[in-house]
Formats: structure tokens, sequence, C-alpha cells
């Protein structure tokens, strides 16, 4: 099943997401769910706040940039190690039509649990890594827009209460 993708302002997406504690049925079935809605969107990631669950659960495939791509399921995932800076322009589900130069650590190594409960570990770099991190940063409360300068986030704030004046006086129009 589908699911709707939580949008900027939502507070869900500025909420750090409580730890998974018991991986059972309604848990699998979420799972399900995210990696239809991620592929649909389409997106290379979707943690589990951007659908309106506040729990420690992302998936993502980067096999959408890259060749060796693979889906994975990561639980209560940890940044172990991270190493070197690269800059690469970013975009987000939940902040549709943005996207922003973000520093990230170029290569990190993750920990976390499988859908099966089983402890895995993730060593990567490039494009996987910055997915990585940017889906931990979901669950950590953190949007794109928290990453970019005070500057950038108030004209990209103007510009989105402009836009959505636009949208509701459009609509008015149309009732």
């Amino acid at each position: 099943m589908i699911l709707e993708i939580k949008k900027y302002p939502d507070p869900i997406l500025t909420k750090k997401a409580k730890k998974i504690k018991n991986i059972d049925q309604e848990i699998q079935k979420l799972i399900d769910n995210m990696i239809e809605t991620m592929y649909a969107a389409p997106g290379a990631g979707l943690a589990a706040p951007q659908v309106g669950h506040s729990i420690r659960l992302a998936v993502f495939d980067s096999s959408v940039k890259e060749e060796e791509g693979r889906l994975t399921v990561l639980i209560n995932p940890e940044v172990i190690e991270k190493n070197g800076e690269v800059i690469i322009k970013e975009g987000c589900l939940s902040v549709p039509g943005f996207e922003a130069e973000i520093k990230r650590p170029e290569q990190i190594k993750v920990t976390g649990l499988d859908r099966n409960g089983q402890l895995i570990t993730i060593e990567a770099t490039g494009f996987l890594a910055r997915v990585i991190q940017h889906e931990i940063d979901h669950l950590d409360g953190i949007l794109l827009l928290d990453r970019i300068s005070i500057l950038k986030r108030n004209i990209f704030k103007r510009r989105f209460l402009k836009k959505q004046k636009t949208e509701s006086e459009e609509q008015a129009a149309q009732e």
C-alpha cells in the first residue's frame, strides 16, 4: 500500500524517532508499505517519520544512481565511523521541489538491524553514504532545511509561505 509522504512543515518531521524494541508483524507490514511508497515516489530512501511513524526505521535503494544498489532495510541505525567531507546537492521527498548543497562525511560505517532483527554493518561511500545519512537525519528530526544557512532557510520559508497562500487563494476561487 502506498502511504502518504509527510511534507514540510509537518511536526512529525522534527521529532527524534523512538527505537524499535520489537520487530513484529505491524513493523513488517510498515516496511513493505514504505518500500512500495519509496519506489512509487520515486526516491532513493524513505524514513518512517516521513510516513507518519516516529520510529527508527529507514529503507533505501541506491540503485537509482548506482549500478550496485540494492534494497536495504535498516532498523535503529547508528553511525559508528565517519571520514572525509563532500558537498553535494540533495533533495527530499518531504520538501518537494527544493534542493541544496549539503556538506556530509564522504565515508561512513553504520550498524543497525535488518528486517529479521539480525545485526548488520554497512560501510558506505558516495551516493549510498549520502542516502543513509539523509535518512538517519529524518530519524533524528533533522530536515534538509536544517542543514542550510539561516539566510537560505529564510528565503525558502518566504517562498514556501507565498506559494501556500497562492494555492489557498486559487482553491478558494474554485469553490
